[in-house]
């Protein structure tokens, strides 16, 4: 038995509809990024950011992760967040107000490392120091108003605050 022919505007729009699938299916079979996930990843405190954080960080785009309360953004990752890292106590290191929100940063050779300061549980970003890197000023404008869900309990503290303190007697 002889099966009709679809015609020619069917078969074609056929094919570019399975094209479009397999692209799709393609894009999203983008390797997912190996971050290790946090000491305490499973804090139910980490869920408010994690749905929160924006789908873009400069040019680089979000990507997926394999591990709880981790995000990745650029191909290759420029920037790594992980919540649930251990909360940073009294330190020396500098520390930056972002639209409300503290930061303590430590410059190392390769990357930076950015953790919330004052909220339970901290989040931690790792941030490229390559060429292709997004300045620490763009990243952190850009997560403080998903990190600022998790609420804060204490403030940096700064040199000009404690000038001005009272004495004892």
């Amino acid at each position: 038995m002889h099966r009709p022919r679809l015609p020619l505007p069917v078969r074609v729009s056929g094919i570019l509809l399975t094209t479009a699938l397999t692209g799709a299916c393609l894009a999203a079979c983008s390797p997912v990024v190996d971050v290790a996930p946090a000491a305490d990843a499973a804090n139910p405190a980490c869920a408010p950011m994690m749905v929160a954080l924006p789908d873009a960080i400069g040019d680089a785009a979000l990507r997926k992760t394999n591990s709880q309360a981790t995000a990745a953004w650029g191909d290759p990752s420029r920037v790594i967040l992980r919540c649930g890292v251990n909360v940073p106590g009294p330190t020396t290191d500098r520390c930056v107000s972002v639209n409300g929100v503290d930061w303590v940063i430590k410059e190392g050779d390769a990357a930076w490392t950015l953790t919330t300061f004052g909220r339970e549980p901290a989040t931690e970003i790792l941030l490229t120091k390559d060429q292709e890197a997004i300045s620490s000023a763009t990243v952190l404008a850009d997560l403080s108003a998903a990190a600022s869900k998790v609420p804060a309990t204490r403030d940096c503290v700064g040199q000009e605050e404690l000038q001005n303190l009272p004495t004892s007697k």
